[in-house]
């Protein structure tokens, strides 16, 4: 299990369990320097996750004069120790956190930025970008990828490899199953998240205006890939912008066996739909902070992308061996980082210059968005279903809700494990 520290979790076992947020607490009008509520409204909010990436942010958003994130800076109770502020420009339109790497640091900071009172994020879109490790099956060092899924593939039973049972491909297999590629029956709520596809595919028109970023120490790596024949053709060729999907894990993997096993959970756990192509540490616990401040009608879940940038291939190229690879210098990660804010600004300018008329009102999702649990309602179309029947946890009824939490989510004969 892994544990926030004490006000972090008593924050988030407040903010599930008082129930939908009273109307006063979130006005339905406001503009971006505080309107009506004396709060700071930003339009846009970007979420990084260490030093590199909001740098490569702060250097675009100058560059292409969409403004200067240390215009102004906000000390902000509860964020990391290391980056204690928000730093926003100086109209507050757009303003940037990092939250810290690894799933603990990425929750305990964005908990205490949605619960913060010096903020009115009701309206605000969320950008959740950073660096990743990339599947050449889809995409390259420097690539960009726009998902509509993250899935937490490491939350899962795991026996070291050499030990696992003959007829096991791999040694992680979901909680409440007896091998690999079954869907778990006992079920945290964080294994799966779906954002807003209408706003991705918005958001990867605009990133495809980027003029995105190269090297040729980057291309001289890429070209390993070329004697594995067409199905890393994708690894060989210089950034695009792609749609795929993220897959979260603290655990910084490498080699074939292990990107295979979680690009078939990322199939497995989105029944089918979902492309694994990029791997990260952050996005599944950011996610779930949203979905509770959702819940409360703190934010909208609706106005939300995540944006992952390819700094090193997550397997190696013929000939090399998994720790081979993983101790090489791949040279993407200047790439990755530049293209982060280079494709990244262009999302924020997107949605400033079409603030009036199209994203100030949002972007209606055509497709499920939210939790495993259905917690913000609607019936997902991954996993066993709405725990609420489709009303989601802040409709649902008094009783249904105390079920719910007391009953947690597990197959009715499982008995949940730790191990």
């Amino acid at each position: 299990m892994r544990h926030l520290s004490c006000w972090a979790t008593v924050a988030l076992q407040l903010l599930y369990h008082v129930g939908p947020a009273t109307a006063a607490a979130v006005p339905g009008h406001r503009n971006h320097i505080g309107g009506n509520t004396g709060r700071i409204a930003p339009r846009v909010f970007i979420i990084s996750m260490f030093t590199p990436e909001s740098e490569a942010w702060k250097t675009s958003m100058v560059e292409s004069g969409t403004g200067n994130l240390t215009d102004t800076k906000i000390d902000v109770p509860g964020l990391s120790m290391l980056y204690p502020q928000v730093l926003c420009t100086a109209d507050k339109s757009v303003c940037q956190v990092t939250a810290g790497e690894s799933e603990i640091n990425a929750a305990a900071s964005t908990m205490a930025l949605v619960l913060s009172d010096k903020f009115d994020l009701s309206q605000t879109y969320f950008v959740v970008g950073g660096i990743a490790g990339v599947n050449p099956k889809y995409s390259t060092l420097g690539g960009v990828a726009l998902s509509r899924y993250v899935i937490q593939v490491a939350l899962q039973y795991e026996l070291d490899a050499r030990e696992k049972p003959d007829n096991f491909s791999t040694g992680y297999f979901g909680y409440g199953t007896k091998g690999p590629n079954e869907y778990p029956t006992t079920s945290y709520g964080t294994e799966v998240f779906e954002v807003n596809d209408a706003l991705r595919n918005a958001a990867y028109g605009f990133a495809q205006k980027a003029k995105l970023a190269d090297s040729a120490a980057a291309a001289e790596y890429r070209a390993k890939y070329r004697e594995a024949g067409l199905e890393y053709v994708a690894a060989t060729e210089g950034p695009s912008v792609v749609k795929c999907d993220t897959a979260t894990s603290d655990v910084y993997y490498s080699g074939t066996l292990l990107s295979e096993a979680f690009e078939t959970v990322s199939k497995v756990w989105t029944n089918g739909t979902g492309k694994y192509c990029m791997s990260a540490q952050e996005d599944n616990a950011v996610l779930e902070v949203l979905v509770r401040g959702a819940i409360q009608g703190l934010v909208d879940f609706g106005r939300v992308v995540v944006m992952r940038t390819g700094s090193d291939f997550d397997r190696p190229p013929p000939n090399i061996t998994a720790y081979q690879h993983l101790m090489a210098d791949q040279n993407g990660f200047a790439t990755a980082c530049a293209n982060l804010g280079k494709a990244g600004v262009e999302i924020v300018r997107g949605i400033l210059q079409g603030w009036e008329r199209t994203f100030q009102k949002g972007i209606k999702p055509t497709n499920y968005i939210g939790d495993i649990f259905g917690s913000l309602g609607g019936q997902p179309d991954f996993g066993p279903g709405s725990q609420t029947n489709g009303t989601g946890y802040a409709a649902a009824p008094v009783q249904a809700r105390a079920q719910m939490r007391t009953r947690g989510f597990r197959g009715a004969s499982v008995v949940r494990r730790r191990i």
